[in-house]
């Protein structure tokens, strides 16, 4: 297993910073008080694609060299790593084939295909993804990255991390959704050597709460389709994920998805900004666990702000 190092992280920040986003942190005095907490959001739905993904794919695509770039890339996504791969790609000049989930957000299929990917669908299990991805590969022979279990991505997922802390110094706490566990691993990479003395936190959908479960039990469990609202957070851990996870993870938090809901109307509201509902999970679990947070100074990574104007979760409720 080739675990990425500090020093890759550093490497793929001089790598991405032509292509990607310096994105803000934002405040709200009105979410502090709601919270107890002082609470720095790290606006990665800011990122062209809409997604911190952008980092770990852009990445791997200019880490290849011109003989492994020759066919291109190649990837499994319900969403946001398909896009942004597909964006880092197009960057380059390489094609993008990608398969996704039948049910992904059109929003998440409409961009993908805006930056030039090619996409296949599949039914919504890991199982029918992983299937249908190796007949893609076989069929292109694109480069495959991984959307989290690569140790390219995360070194470029690393660098929210270094961002955040040279944008909000001295945080008790670092909090951010976790599916596959790609942004908190780049997450524990970088603080694990650069600031020890803050504690990881990942937040998860109740309704597919297998890192939680996981965590707990102190092996990989994973759930072949789980549903939440969160459909950024479908996906189990894997080998190089849980390697971080195990070892410098304090705590995973979990929300129901009527919590995340109501947490992402409020960061909508209060804190004026387009998040996904895979977003609004650290928020949706800081305001249910507010004794552990009450008077920390918290970084909250927003992922993502991909979705689907005509489908909002609270349309139906």
């Amino acid at each position: 297993m080739d675990i990425p190092t500090y020093d890759d992280m550093l490497a793929a920040h001089e790598r991405i910073k032509p292509h990607i986003r310096h994105t803000p942190v934002r405040t709200s005095d009105y979410l502090n008080d709601l919270t107890g907490a002082e609470l720095f959001f790290k606006c990665e739905n800011f990122q062209e694609p809409g997604a911190f993904k952008v980092r770990g794919a852009t990445n791997a695509v200019f880490g290849l060299d011109d003989a492994q770039a020759r066919n291109g890339v190649a990837t499994h996504s319900s969403g946001n790593h398909a896009s942004c791969l597909s964006y880092a790609a197009m960057l380059r000049g390489i094609p993008c084939n990608v398969v996704m989930p039948r049910t992904a957000p059109q929003a998440k299929k409409d961009t993908v295909r805006r930056y030039g990917g090619t996409i296949t669908e599949c039914e919504p299990s890991t199982t029918s993804r992983e299937e249908t991805f190796a007949q893609v590969q076989a069929e292109t022979g694109g480069n495959f990255v991984h959307p989290y279990n690569d140790p390219r991505v995360i070194a470029g997922q690393g660098t929210c991390a270094k961002e955040l802390m040279e944008q909000a110094d001295g945080l008790d706490y670092v909090i951010a959704p976790i599916g596959g566990g790609g942004m908190i691993s780049g997450t524990c990479l970088t603080l694990s050597h650069a600031a020890p003395e803050t504690k990881i936190i990942a937040a998860e959908p109740e309704q597919a709460d297998d890192a939680y479960r996981s965590f707990r039990a102190g092996h990989i469990i994973a759930d072949d389709a789980p549903k939440t609202i969160a459909d950024g957070l479908l996906v189990p851990l894997k080998d190089l994920t849980w390697h971080f996870v195990s070892r410098h993870v304090h705590d995973i938090l979990t929300a129901s998805d009527p919590e995340i809901i109501a947490a992402m109307k409020l960061t909508w509201k209060h804190l004026r900004v387009v998040m996904e509902p895979s977003s609004a999970v650290p928020l949706a679990t800081i305001l249910k666990n507010k004794g552990m947070f009450a008077g920390k100074r918290v970084g909250v990574v927003i992922t993502g702000g991909n979705v689907d104007l005509d489908r909002l979760p609270w349309m139906n409720s």
